[in-house]
C-alpha cells in the first residue's frame, strides 16, 4: 500500500493539507489557510493516512484539470485548444488522476492575474476544469501527487518543474479585476 507522502509535494513548493484518507473530501474548514510547506508544521500537524490536498490560493498555482470521463475527452480537447491557438502541449508538473486516466496539469499563475476555478464548461471546452488560486484565499483545491482514490494513485505522470502559465492560456482564464471607479 502506498501512504501518501506530503513532504514530497510541500518540496515541489505545493502548500498541502489533509484530505480524508482514501478519499477527496475535505476534513474541515479552514483548509485553505491550513495548507502548509513547512517540513516543521506538516511534521506537527500531519495525520498518517491522509491524502494530500493541495491548496492553490497559498500554492500560487492553477490545475487544469483534464477529465476522461462520461464520454468526454478532456485530454484530448485540451490537446485540440493547443492546435487551435499554435501552441505545443506545456511543459510543467503533470499527474495522472485515477478516474479514467485524466491529468492534472500544475501551472504558477502570473502576478496581478486572477483566475478561479470553474468546473464543467470553461473557456477551454467541456471536460476541462480549473482549480484556480483565486484571490483573499478563496482558490480551489487539488488532490495532490502520491494521494489514493479507490485504490489507484494520482501518480507523476510528467517530473518536471511547474511551468508559469503560459500567455494564451492566462488570457483566456484570466479573471479581470474591476477597476476603482473613478468621479472626475
Amino acid at each position: 500500500m502506498i501512504t501518501p507522502d506530503p513532504f514530497a509535494a510541500a518540496a515541489r513548493g505545493l502548500a498541502v493539507f489533509g484530505l480524508e484518507p482514501g478519499g477527496k473530501r475535505l476534513l474541515g474548514p479552514g483548509w485553505q489557510h491550513a495548507a502548509a510547506t513547512d517540513p516543521d508544521v506538516l511534521a506537527a500537524t500531519w495525520r498518517a493516512g491522509d491524502n494530500i490536498g493541495v491548496g492553490c490560493w497559498k500554492s500560487g498555482v492553477l490545475g487544469i484539470d483534464l477529465d476522461v470521463k462520461g464520454g468526454v475527452d478532456g485530454i484530448a480537447r485540451f490537446a485540440a485548444a493547443c492546435a487551435e491557438h499554435g501552441q505545443p502541449w506545456p511543459d510543467t508538473l503533470t499527474v495522472r488522476t485515477p478516474s479514467g486516466g485524466g491529468l492534472h496539469l500544475y501551472f504558477t499563475v502570473p502576478a496581478g492575474r486572477i483566475i478561479d476555478s470553474a468546473s464543467g464548461t470553461t473557456p477551454l471546452g467541456p471536460g476541462i476544469d480549473t482549480r484556480g488560486p483565486g484571490a483573499g484565499g478563496r482558490g480551489g483545491y487539488l488532490v495532490g501527487p502520491g494521494s489514493v482514490v479507490d485504490g489507484t494513485t494520482y501518480t507523476i505522470d510528467r517530473d518536471l518543474p511547474i511551468a508559469t502559465l503560459p500567455g494564451w492560456l492566462t488570457d483566456l482564464l484570466h479573471r479581470p479585476v474591476p477597476s476603482a471607479r473613478r468621479t472626475p
